[in-house]
């Protein structure tokens, strides 16, 4: 276990690739530590008046991940925090940065496997469509999958607390968090 800066210890990051839990365990989580909790993509969604899907279609992913790292270097100052990252939001080198140095990151681990099962039928995700927005066969969409879990991978990987989703119930996966967490908090 890695020794924990007293003010690291003010924030927990729900890292992981879509799909593998951090909105739906985040507000649990955050209910259960006493601490506040901001999902970042449906906090830009809400100050953009747009879903994620409009922004990139019209503003395009540079600005999406410009309001991105805006939105985390403000979020690294706020105390008792639970705050669910975007699935590429730690694999931004500056975003990177500002995350490990100033909370606790928690990998919520899902396979390419268990991830194509959850997000087969979505049609939220910006970066699991083709260029002219429409949905990927599944061929594609399996593909798209495996290149973003490559690339993304050794940023999850570099998380403080990893905690496999896969089929677990939520409740168990949210008592693992908080179980582990517990040593960082102390």
């Amino acid at each position: 276990m890695k020794d924990i800066p007293p003010n690291r210890k003010e924030r927990v990051y729900l890292t992981g690739f879509m799909g593998s839990g951090k909105s739906t365990i985040g507000p649990i989580l955050a209910n259960t530590l006493g601490y506040e909790f901001v999902d970042i993509d449906r906090a830009i969604e809400k100050t953009m008046g747009k879903s994620v899907n409009e922004i990139f279609l019209e503003r395009g992913e540079d600005h999406f991940r410009q309001m991105e790292r805006n939105l985390v270097s403000d979020l690294c100052l706020k105390r008792h925090h639970v705050i669910s990252l975007g699935g590429g939001t730690i694999a931004d080198p500056r975003n990177f940065h500002s995350i490990s140095t100033t909370g606790i990151v928690v990998y919520l681990k899902a396979t390419p496997d268990q991830i194509f099962k959850r997000l087969h039928y979505k049609t939220d995700r910006p970066v699991l469509k083709d260029r002219s927005g429409e949905r990927l066969t599944d061929e594609e969409l399996r593909a798209r999958i495996g290149e973003l879990f490559t690339e993304r991978e050794p940023y999850y990987g570099k998380a403080d607390i990893t905690v496999i989703t896969g089929d677990k119930r939520l409740g168990l996966t949210v008592d693992e968090i908080v179980r582990q967490l517990s040593r960082y908090l102390e």
